[in-house]
């Protein structure tokens, strides 16, 4: 067995970030010699194994696509492959090649590395600092924030959390929808069925029951409706009095909004909105009049996008006043002249597909150069998201019933129940994981239905039990009254194939990072850190720590320590706030 061996260098590795990266560069690096192929491609194409008693890394010899047998070239490479300080054992299942790694070496390097990095570890630097936008939530000023809203505003928060681990300079904006027709309505209804009080209490809830009120109006009278319009002419042709009012809705509705955001642990660097796009409205008005793109059709202007099957686009009424599209078409043109972004994602639903589709057309159009640096990230519906108590359309709603509901799972244990210092918050924390969870569980675009039942359970794949796992690692340090010794002697995990698998699968966190940064998939992350809470679970059932010679104590408390550090960042990046009891 040679025990001198030198990591080579390969493009897309990063053994500085990624300890097991090192592992496979030295075997990317023996195998190009054995079989003749380029280095880089044998580094892509080894993975984790399906199960744990393969090994610690896997070559699919299929995939290589080479000439000949694939289990006989399986076996060819297994006898003529060199042991090493780095892979102990090689063995050929099929056309499958299983490599089982020195675990204390990797442990050395990843221990080591973790400690230093703690709530940055897994983070790296592909991004090089590149400025990138990432719009989400987006909710209605006087409408619900509906369960639509909620999706994009966890899987946009999960998206600008994985650029910045992957080393991006992110800008997280919120585009509220507080422009349109539907405030000169709402401002007609508070004329006539607002409250001071009730908007000073809730102005979410309040400015939404006097819109419901003046819609019914409407639906009786129809000269509500030119009121509206009106009213609304009068914001766009910048009325002091009628804007003074709109902006009062849209500050203390803000204020209310940021109050929601931070129970869920998400927060915004930008609040803008349909409102703050006017000069990038009226030069994207003046572009596509000058690139001929613009048709008169009843008096309206439209844009005819049929012949790249994405229909006609209305960008203004015949009345004057703008729609969406032309305000996006605005906010695109000033976030880039602001921001010079290198990239810039929209987090919102499947069923505006086609709206994006036909937004980034039009920049194309435009012939901006900055037209492909814009990504639509688009995710399926919620289905059933409602209280126990019937159809509630308010978030608000529905994050105390999951807190009053956790509350009550919570009393059931008294004696750790009285434990816990602040059991009320505990149980809201505990609730919006299950919440956040349930949701980042589901493949984006996939519809999926809300799930009370389930979601509580500290059994199974939910927020709640990640939320336990976490916890139960932090009694484990607190219990021992032992420091946590970054010297420790790793050579005591040496006889435990489940120490083996738990510090192979806390290294495998950057490279998850990593590949989660192309497809922006939560379940990703929310797999990994479920597996990582198993492996944990089954090495306690064997490696305690209390009772323990003190080498061997100090070892395994390590061990842990770095699994509670890489399960707690792996919550972060979903927006979970990891819980110390419970």
């Amino acid at each position: 067995m040679s025990s001198i061996v030198e990591i080579p260098s390969i493009e897309g590795s990063d053994p500085e970030t990624d300890p097991l990266d090192a592992f496979k560069n030295v075997l990317a690096a023996q195998l190009s010699k054995l079989i003749d192929l380029d280095i880089k491609v044998l580094y892509e194409a080894l993975e984790a194994p399906r199960a744990s008693e393969n090994g610690h890394i896997a070559l699919s010899v299929p995939r290589l696509r080479l000439k000949g047998n694939p289990s006989a070239i399986a076996s060819d490479i297994v006898e003529k492959f060199q042991l090493n300080d780095y892979v102990l054992l090689a063995k050929a299942d099929g056309p499958f090649v299983n490599f089982f790694l020195n675990h204390i070496k990797l442990a050395q390097a990843l221990f080591k590395k973790i400690y230093n990095t703690k709530e940055n570890w897994g983070n790296n630097n592909l991004g090089q600092q590149k400025k990138v936008i990432v719009e989400f939530s987006s909710p209605n000023i006087a409408k619900p924030f509906h369960a639509g809203h909620l999706r994009s505003t966890i899987i946009g928060s999960f998206v600008r959390n994985i650029l910045k681990a992957n080393g991006y300079d992110t800008i997280s904006m919120n585009y509220l929808g507080d422009w349109g027709k539907q405030y000169g309505l709402l401002a007609v209804g508070f004329e006539r069925y607002g409250s001071e009080e009730k908007l000073l209490e809730d102005p979410i809830k309040h400015l939404f029951d006097v819109y419901v009120k003046i819609n019914q109006d409407a639906k009786e009278n129809n000269a509500v409706h030119d009121e509206a319009r009106a009213y609304f002419k009068k914001m766009e042709d910048g009325d002091e009095a009628a804007l003074k009012i709109w902006s009062r809705f849209r500050d203390l509705s803000i204020a209310k909004y940021k109050d929601i955001y931070a129970r869920l642990n998400i927060a915004f660097d930008v609040y803008s909105g349909e409102s703050q796009v006017t000069d990038g409205m009226n030069r994207a008005l003046k572009m596509l009049h000058e690139k001929n793109l613009l048709t008169e059709s009843d008096g309206a202007l439209i844009i005819d996008l049929t012949k790249y099957k994405l229909g006609i686009c209305v960008v203004q009424k015949k009345d004057g006043t703008t729609l969406y599209i032309t305000r996006d078409i605005g906010a695109a043109i000033e976030r880039y002249e602001k921001y010079g972004f290198e990239h810039m994602y929209y987090i919102v639903a499947s069923q505006q597909d086609l709206h994006l589709k036909q937004l980034f057309k039009i920049l194309e159009l435009l012939e901006f150069e900055w037209a492909n640096k814009v990504t639509h990230i688009n995710f399926g519906m919620v289905g059933g998201m409602s209280t126990r108590k019937g159809t509630v359309v308010f978030l608000e709603d529905i994050l105390e019933e999951t807190r009053d509901t956790m509350h009550e799972v919570m009393k059931k244990n008294e004696h750790k129940y009285a434990q816990i210092e602040d059991p009320l918050a505990v149980a809201d924390n505990i609730g919006i994981s299950a919440i956040m969870t349930q949701d980042a569980s589901a493949r984006r675009v996939k519809n999926y239905d809300f799930d009370w039942k389930r979601m509580f359970s500290f059994e199974g794949d939910t927020g709640p039990y990640l939320q336990y796992a976490h916890a139960r690692l932090c009694s484990i340090e607190r219990k021992t009254e032992m420091e946590v010794n970054p010297n420790a002697d790793l050579r005591h995990l040496d006889d435990s194939r489940a120490a083996a698998d738990l510090i192979t699968m806390i290294a495998r966190y950057p490279q998850i990072v990593r590949e989660t940064a192309r497809l922006f998939e939560p379940v990703n992350i929310v797999g990994y850190a479920m597996k990582l809470s198993h492996h944990v679970s089954q090495a306690l059932e064997s490696m305690y720590v209390m009772g323990a010679e003190k080498d061997v104590a100090e070892a395994r408390l390590f061990m842990y320590w770095c699994a509670r550090m890489t399960l707690g960042n792996a919550m972060r990046l979903l927006n979970l706030k990891p819980q110390e009891r419970m």
